[in-house]
């Protein structure tokens, strides 16, 4: 599997190295510095070859993560696994930093023994792990051979994400719908496309060995069901009033958290599963159909002569009148040859910024069923180019109480046959975010 894992800093020094097989060597360390980080181009792919070495690198802020391997391996798996190593570093140290890898490398050295083996992963769970490397350190008469057991047990048994033995005051359940609507519109307003990629992201604070239940207007089970089908909902999931009139939604793929039951899923279309204890992301979808666009976009731009340009931009909110939209950004291209803009907006505040080459326009919250307008003038300066002003699209950045998908809860039931509570002393919330990803309209 993996032969080296490494960790580079922006310079190209190693800050932390690990090789689990004979096959890599200390020059496959260089090879990567010389190749990938002071490479005179800029390497765009995640997979380099280099001397029948592939290499498999993350990048976060400054830091760069690269695994090593000889053999034929499963990339997906790799990349999983990497990732996976920068959410564990996260959930101990905070930000992936220099100087936070440096001041917890003895704790990174650790985590790399038990969560890699002869460069095969093993249990990569937050929760599991930290249950056996502390950052305070144990001491080993403080441990009852019980204890001690409890840790083997949940590392090698079947449920290796959550302990026994947990108990809370108030069992709470935490759900968050998070999405990330991307859009490409041409200036007559088709959608050239558009998808949502979505994150259901739990926090469970539940005491005992819980089952729980989720269940969506996933159109399968929908149909399964009738028009006439069960509208159990939590009690709090009436947050994303903006998906209001879409019964179903057509789910194209999505990727489940290890502890969701997969047999049940394939037969039932049901997500049960025993919940890790925490703050874990449960699932990942993505849809293409029917999706609610928040804002529409309708630009304006007309060429007066060779020295000036005539700019508006309207905005226009497609969700409930009662729901608001906030950290609104809307970035409007301007030529390279620009010499100066007069702009005039509605709402908010809109600023020429030179450096690159912009106008931005944020709008701090709007209403839905609402709009709002921009103009500007924009004076160029005399060039000898021929070439015709490309017109990059308008790019637009939000946040909207709702799921664009018009993905909705509409139940998370919490079964507990040991300890005597039941499915409704559990408290849950259930909160929508719709955000902007590759949001843009062509002008």
């Amino acid at each position: 599997m993996i032969g080296g894992l490494f960790i580079y800093n922006h310079k190209g020094e190693v800050l932390i190295s690990r090789v689990y097989r004979d096959d890599i060597g200390r020059n496959a360390v260089d090879a990567f510095r010389v190749n990938v980080i002071h490479a005179r181009q800029q390497v765009r792919s995640p997979v380099t070859n280099i001397a029948r070495t592939s290499f498999f690198h993350v990048k976060r802020s400054n830091i760069w993560l690269a695994a090593v391997t000889k053999q034929n391996v499963n990339a997906a798996m790799v990349f999983e696994f990497l990732y996976k190593m920068c959410d564990v570093m996260t959930a101990y140290f905070g930000k992936i930093s220099e100087e936070n890898i440096k001041n917890n490398f003895v704790l990174i050295y650790e985590l790399l023994d038990e969560i890699l083996d002869f460069g095969y992963p093993q249990n990569s769970e937050t929760g599991a792990l930290k249950t056996f490397i502390t950052q305070q350190g144990i001491k080993g008469q403080s441990q009852t051979k019980e204890e001690q057991s409890q840790i083997t047990s949940q590392v090698t048994g079947q449920i290796g994400w959550r302990r026994e033995g947990i108990k809370y005051r108030r069992n709470e359940l935490f759900l968050d719908v998070l999405e990330s609507v991307n859009l490409l519109m041409s200036p007559q307003g088709q959608v050239l496309s558009a998808h949502v990629s979505g994150r259901v992201v739990m926090k469970s604070y539940l005491s005992g060995m819980p089952e729980c239940k989720f269940g969506m207007n996933d159109k399968i089970v929908i149909d399964k069901q009738g028009k006439g089908g069960t509208t159990e909902d939590t009690g709090k999931s009436d947050l994303g009033g903006g998906s209001s009139g879409k019964q179903s939604i057509a789910i194209d793929d999505c990727t489940f958290h290890q502890c969701v039951r997969l047999s049940k899923f394939d037969s039932e279309r049901s997500i049960s599963f025993i919940p890790p204890d925490g703050e874990y992301e449960l699932m990942r979808y993505r849809t293409t159909k029917d999706i609610i666009l928040p804002f529409r976009v309708i630009p304006l731009v007309r060429e007066v002569g060779r020295t000036k340009l005539e700019v508006k931009v309207v905005i226009k909110s497609n969700f409930k009148p009662s729901l608001l939209a906030q950290k609104i950004e809307v970035r409007i291209p301007t030529p390279l040859n620009t010499s100066g803009v007069q702009v005039i907006c509605m709402k908010g505040k809109a600023k020429y910024k030179a450096s690159e080459n912009a106008i931005v326009w944020k709008i701090k919250r709007m209403a839905g069923m609402k709009e709002s307008q921009i103009s500007a003038e924009i004076e160029l300066l005399p060039t000898n180019d021929k070439k015709k002003w490309a017109r990059p699209p308008i790019s637009m950045n939000f946040e909207v109480p709702f799921a664009p998908s018009g993905l909705k809860v509409r139940y998370l039931k919490v079964f507990e046959s040991k300890l005597n509570y039941s499915d409704h002393d559990v408290i849950k919330w259930v909160r929508y975010i719709g955000r902007s990803g590759i949001y843009e309209t062509r002008c």
